[in-house]
């Protein structure tokens, strides 16, 4: 979810100085009499979901990327396939190419993600992995 915050463009007016502030779907309105420069500013903020114990965050900023260092992490890939997996210690991933379906053991669902997405399975999960499109990937074990 994206939190957007927002004034009125640059320019001055004598007259007000609307704010729009949006969480969710609330909307706050301010319009006090003021003499001032209105600023600009929108803040979007990624939210990481869980299903089935893995974490995804679709399309983190850059910033989180540099500081977690993933463009320094290894790399892997491979060509549609299925096949069984053990996680034997915690695992990040950032998908730069693919689309992939997870399917944890004891569970009829599965977990999907893809190209732009920071991943993080649990230490000791076991799953088999569905790529239906060729994975070129950044990963780091914890």
């Amino acid at each position: 979810m994206a939190a957007i915050i927002c004034e009125s463009p640059p320019t001055t007016f004598s007259a007000y100085k609307p704010k729009f502030y949006s969480t969710s779907s609330h909307f706050l309105f301010s319009s006090k009499p003021r003499k001032q420069s209105f600023s600009f500013g929108i803040r979007a903020e990624t939210m990481a979901t869980e299903k089935l114990g893995i974490k995804i965050e679709n399309n983190p900023p850059e910033s989180k990327l540099a500081e977690l260092g993933v463009r320094k992490w290894p790399k892997w890939g491979c060509p549609p396939s299925k096949f069984p997996w053990t996680y034997s210690d915690k695992e990040t991933c950032y998908l730069l190419e693919g689309k992939v379906k997870v399917y944890p053991d004891g569970h009829d669902e599965f977990v999907e993600f893809g190209a732009g997405d920071l991943v993080e399975f649990p230490k000791g999960m076991k799953c088999t992995w569905e790529v239906s499109e060729a994975v070129d990937k950044h990963y780091n074990f914890e």
